[in-house]
């Protein structure tokens, strides 16, 4: 269990993906996070992405948050493009465990 005061913090996801090279996708926090108090800042997850992303977690609860380790708090969205891309991802966070 993790009990965080206000403040920012660094999350890395659990599940690993793999983004089809048609879609983009969206890490959207979910309402019982910010239903306590807080929420995620993500970017888009590009077209052939795969590894385990990153965020960052704004707590504003004055008294803090507790989350469990495991916790759910964002859910992966999925957008399939109407056009095909010019490159798929493979930058520096490529494949990352």
């Amino acid at each position: 269990m993790f009990s965080l005061p206000p403040g920012a913090y660094i999350v890395r996801y659990r599940e690993y993906v793999k983004i089809p090279d048609d879609c983009i996708a969206l890490a959207i926090p979910r309402s019982s996070l910010l239903r306590m108090g807080a929420t995620l800042y993500t970017a888009v997850w590009d077209p052939g992405y795969k590894g385990r992303g990153y965020g960052l977690l704004a707590v504003f609860n004055n008294r803090g948050i507790v989350l469990e380790k495991g916790a759910q708090i964002a859910q992966l969205v999925y957008i399939k493009m109407t056009g095909r891309t010019s490159f798929t991802y493979r930058g520096t966070f490529y494949g990352e465990r």
